[in-house]
């Protein structure tokens, strides 16, 4: 089993930063990508960002373009996400997304991110 872990939510005005920390542990030999997702009450889970291990690849919803970095470290099997330039439409849960193999994927239980106007 996989373990997955979020940190680093909170509130914060229109237009500060925050930093979203995820860190997968268990049986992780395998994993090969770690992804954010994010959710409103009442709307679909959204793909926000992705780092695949294998080369370092990552991946953005254009919503967060130029405004969030995802980042991560394999061996500590964590990931990051450096979000700037936040705005009230980025409030959400964040969810921390850990894929292992081909098919197996893992959640974690979200943490709040809360945009001032």
């Amino acid at each position: 089993q996989v373990q997955v872990a979020e940190s680093g939510g909170g509130l914060v005005q229109t237009g500060g930063s925050l930093r979203l920390a995820c860190t997968a542990s268990g049986r992780t030999g395998d994993t090969n990508s770690m992804s954010w997702f994010r959710q409103v009450p009442g709307q679909e889970r959204k793909f926000v960002a992705a780092i695949t291990w294998s080369g370092g690849r990552t991946s953005y919803a254009d919503f967060v373009k130029g405004r969030f970095t995802i980042s991560g470290d394999k061996a500590q099997n964590t990931v990051y996400l450096q979000m700037n330039s936040l705005k009230p439409e980025d409030t959400a849960v964040y969810y921390c997304r850990t894929t292992v193999g081909a098919l197996l994927t893992y959640w974690g239980q979200g943490t709040q991110v809360t945009v001032s106007s």
